[in-house]
């Protein structure tokens, strides 16, 4: 069976990373596709504002989809919930070229009513998917065209489904009386899980979860594309209809495992990050300007976009309330004075 077919529903239904899972001759042979579209199929109440001209899949255009780690599902958590991870990917089949960039979940962001900033995360518990895709795109200033969600028991069934992943475990800890020891050790979807959502215990935080989310997919997409058989299709498909959702149909999927795959064999992986701040005792990352500058103009390179020399502000925001840039950006630009100043210092240090 050829790499490529094996190109659908299973991790494009979780993380599009690779968009690596079903085969079509598998789901085929099953006849559960139609089920499990019925079952994942949920359409979004919004258009994009950031495109003059729609995006067309079938036509091979450049697209973006808001990936969305939900934190419900399992531990006995049946609420709403909030988007505790998220990835952006850019797709463009021409370059051959993915680009993901992983938001932390404590962004300060806009939620759109013209009054509130929360966390970024917040934004789905808000309004959903809706909403997490609305303030993500005006955050990053570029359109997002799909998402596709999955909780955490999706995450741990699709690691059982899969057998297990491998991975080097640089951190021994214990998350809510599960154990994941230090070294090399292949992880269950019990231990996977845990793996995948401890933070208290990495020096680096949430930077570092967000490192071993990345990990745990990898590894996940890895085992996809070397499994045979239906019987491993089968339990992969059971996985992602119970605990994943998108607004790509059927066809969209197809014509992304056709023309599509070759940008997810270069995929290069970026991380959105501000600095640490607390208001009224509450914990955010405020963004600096020309990092998430920096970032808004590598996507939009990728969508074949223009980009921008200057971050744009939204002009109701231009008088902040709370001492940041927009209510919600610091100024990390170098002045021409300061970069002159560092000049000199490194050419008189020796």
């Amino acid at each position: 069976m050829r790499r490529y077919q094996k190109v659908v529903i299973s991790i494009l239904s979780i993380m599009v990373v690779a968009v690596a899972g079903i085969t079509i001759y598998a789901m085929q042979v099953l006849g559960d596709a139609n089920s499990m579209m019925d079952n994942i199929s949920q359409a979004v109440n919004r258009t994009t504002q950031k495109r003059d001209v729609a995006m067309s899949i079938e036509e091979r255009d450049p697209f973006s989809i808001l990936l969305l780690g939900i934190d419900t599902g399992a531990l006995g958590r049946t609420e709403q919930g909030r988007s505790d991870s998220m990835m952006v990917v850019t797709i463009n089949p021409e370059k051959k070229q993915s680009t993901i960039v992983s938001l932390d979940r404590d962004i300060y962001a806009d939620m759109l009513d013209g009054v509130t900033f929360d966390k970024l995360n917040h934004a789905y518990a808000y309004g959903g998917a809706e909403l997490a895709m609305d303030a993500v795109e005006k955050l990053l200033d570029i359109p997002i065209d799909h998402y596709v969600s999955i909780n955490m028991q999706g995450m741990r069934d699709l690691i059982d489904a899969v057998g297990g992943i491998e991975v080097d475990n640089k951190i021994e800890f214990t998350l809510e009386n599960v154990h994941v020891p230090f070294g090399k050790i292949t992880l269950d979807g019990k231990t996977g899980l845990a793996y995948a959502r401890m933070r208290k215990d990495d020096p680096a935080g949430d930077i570092g979860r967000q490192a071993r989310q990345r990990e745990v997919l990898e590894k996940i997409i890895a085992k996809v594309l070397s499994l045979n058989g239906v019987s491993n299709y089968q339990k992969i498909l059971k996985a992602v209809e119970k605990n994943s959702k998108t607004d790509l149909t059927w066809n969209e999927m197809l014509d992304i495992a056709t023309n599509y795959y070759p940008a997810f064999e270069n995929i290069e992986q970026e991380q959105l990050e501000g600095r640490d701040e607390q208001m009224n005792g509450i914990y955010y990352q405020i963004l600096g300007m020309q990092e998430l500058l920096t970032v808004q103009n590598s996507l939009k390179e990728q969508l074949e976009l223009p980009t921008n020399e200057e971050l744009t502000i939204d002009p109701q925001f231009e008088y902040s309330y709370n001492g940041f840039i927009g209510n919600q950006f610091y100024d990390d630009r170098v002045s021409e004075t300061e970069e002159t100043t560092q000049d000199v210092e490194s050419t008189t240090s020796w």
